[in-house]
């Protein structure tokens, strides 16, 4: 059962970690039962040398979208964190939007385990693909 929405989990992003909703460079289009999908909007600043998108982009944007997807399932929390992330880079990601798609195979008490496929906007071939990790703390009291 979801606990937050795509809107929610949007603005809870911005409150705690942007400081304002307009700082986010992505968007989260969708958010669903174990599954999440984020766009990472271009900006120049995100290429590397040869005008690609580098390599540590990508590796934030798996990281936010399977943030995105754990926060859907659990609901609002600051505290849970990445314990793993193995990124394998496919191709090369030309400037443009890159669709970031989550999903968890696994939500336990404690840790979640999921992967992030990634698209250039509009192309059918990944461009990467991570498996992560979240640590979840326990429930207060």
């Amino acid at each position: 059962m979801l606990k937050m929405t795509a809107p929610e989990i949007e603005d809870f992003i911005a409150t705690h970690f942007a400081g304002d909703r307009a700082k986010l460079a992505f968007k989260v289009e969708h958010a669903e039962e174990m599954f999440a999908q984020t766009r990472l909007h271009f900006k120049p600043k995100f290429l590397r040398h040869g005008g690609v998108i580098a390599g540590p982009t990508l590796m934030m944007l798996a990281d936010t979208t399977m943030f995105v997807v754990i926060l859907a399932m659990i609901g609002p929390e600051t505290s849970t964190f990445t314990t793993n992330l193995n990124i394998n880079f496919l191709r090369t990601t030309p400037a443009k939007d890159v669709i970031a798609k989550a999903r968890l195979l696994k939500l336990g008490k404690r840790l979640a385990v999921g992967d992030v496929t990634m698209f250039s906007d509009g192309e059918a071939e990944p461009v990467a693909h991570a498996t992560v990790t979240y640590s979840i703390p326990p429930k207060r009291k």
